[in-house]
């Protein structure tokens, strides 16, 4: 299994939806830089860019399910069609394992137990902090709570002027 061939999935899933698919190509493009600027080893580099990939794959079935599709409903519905998705592909196990782990909580800020889970929620924050235009403060707030990482903390510094 390549990450070209998980994008190239998750375009066709997310297929007619634009928003997503720019989403998660945005998380993606940030977990990466920020993975490598990090010096992530090569394997867990590509996890993290599989599950940056993936991440928001619980959306589909949350809103068919409950109609709402907030963070925990994410978590919660994301694993299943993850771990089809990843299977088909081929992955190996331990990658379906964490990609998976990293899906279900991706909206869940502490306990975070890896650099790839930092690093996902990071990326995934500078993108939702731009696209749901979040106030100063907020990104201040978000900002001191949560980024961990050198490059992370300068691409959020840089991105929002704080």
């Amino acid at each position: 299994m390549t990450k070209e061939q998980v994008f190239q999935k998750m375009i066709e899933y997310f297929r007619g939806d634009p928003k997503r698919i720019q989403h998660f190509t945005k998380v993606h493009a940030y977990a990466a830089l920020i993975g490598k600027s990090e010096g992530l080893p090569a394997r867990q580099q590509f996890i993290l860019e599989v599950a940056a990939l993936m991440h928001d794959i619980g959306i589909k079935p949350a809103e068919e399910k409950y109609g709402n599709c907030n963070g925990k409903l994410q978590e919660q519905e994301g694993p299943r069609p993850a771990k089809e998705m990843l299977i088909a592909l081929g992955a190996d196990n331990d990658v379906i394992e964490r990609v998976i782990y990293l899906i279900a909580h991706h909206h869940t800020y502490d306990h975070v137990d890896g650099k790839d889970y930092q690093i996902l929620i990071e990326s995934d924050f500078l993108v939702n902090g731009y696209e749901d235009a979040l106030s100063a403060h907020a990104v201040k707030s978000v900002y001191d709570k949560l980024f961990r990482t050198e490059c992370g903390r300068k691409i959020c510094c840089d991105m929002f002027a704080i």
